[in-house]
């Protein structure tokens, strides 16, 4: 269960996000809409830790995450993974080291110096990627794949930290119609799934209907829409985004069949 009761973040006299509460009670996959500067990042960063709150708490099953401190903060990160618009993976590394470093955090320095893995982590690497469709791209370097590709590795990485919570920051924006569909079918499979809870920040609303459970709108930092995908009206939508706003954006495309054979030779290698 996750609560959250007046979470606040000011930027000087600003206030980026203003009083946000709301609960959720399950594995949910929950999408934050709003314009730009809406408080939607801010409000993910906070809760995964990546920027403290000026005030409020964040409970999940009762601990309140914006209170923790060091370790327990860290082991906090581990189970809330952080999905970035701009993918945030190594590019010169190979993909499945890039998925490995879900794990970073519980490895050594000199085995992290020497990219040396348990085969156990490897294995659970692989499964991943297979799992995404993308296992064949595990030996090639994470600069050489496409923008879709290179995000489902950033899901892959994601999972490799067994997480509870799953946050992903305007994960589609950065893609194409057709690589949308696919990022945003994986990340709804995974909460099925998984029954893990996925909130999402979104531009799209035709998104928002597609894949939500729920969806919370932001306007200038505060909480102005709190509801389900049919109660999303033109009018609720012109709240959130402006007289102005346009709503025909859609992210609506045939996935294409990805091809899920491992490279074994490289594998090989990786296990020896």
């Amino acid at each position: 269960m996750l609560e959250v009761k007046s979470v606040t973040r000011m930027f000087g006299q600003k206030a980026a996000v203003d009083r946000a509460s709301f609960r959720i009670d399950g594995p949910a996959f929950v999408g934050i809409i709003g314009r730009s500067g809406a408080g939607k990042s801010t409000f993910l960063r906070m809760m995964n830790r990546l920027v403290d709150a000026s005030s409020g708490e964040i409970l999940v099953d009762g601990c309140n995450v914006l209170a923790l401190k060091g370790r327990e903060a860290r082991a906090w990160q581990s189970q809330c993974a952080m999905i970035f618009q701009q993918f945030n993976l190594v590019p010169r590394m190979d993909v499945a080291s890039n998925v490995l470093h879900g794990i970073l955090n519980r490895r050594s320095t000199l085995q992290t110096m020497f990219n040396h893995w348990p085969r156990a982590d490897i294995l659970r690497a692989l499964e991943i990627l297979d799992r995404l469709g993308i296992a064949e791209q595990a030996p090639k370097r994470a600069e050489a794949l496409s923008g879709g590709q290179q995000q489902r590795v950033a899901i892959a990485r994601a999972l490799m930290q067994d997480p509870r919570i799953i946050l992903a920051d305007e994960p589609i924006a950065s893609l194409d119609p057709m690589n949308a569909q696919v990022v945003m079918d994986t990340l709804k499979r995974i909460n099925v799934e998984d029954g893990r809870m996925v909130i999402a920040n979104l531009h799209t609303l035709d998104t928002a209907r597609r894949y939500c459970d729920r969806v919370i709108g932001m306007r200038d930092g505060r909480i102005v829409f709190d509801g389900t995908p049919d109660q999303l009206s033109t009018g609720v939508a012109r709240d959130i985004y402006g007289a102005d706003a346009s709503f025909n954006e859609s992210a609506t495309s045939t996935a294409i069949p990805a091809d899920a054979a491992a490279d074994k030779d490289w594998a090989a290698q990786m296990l020896a």
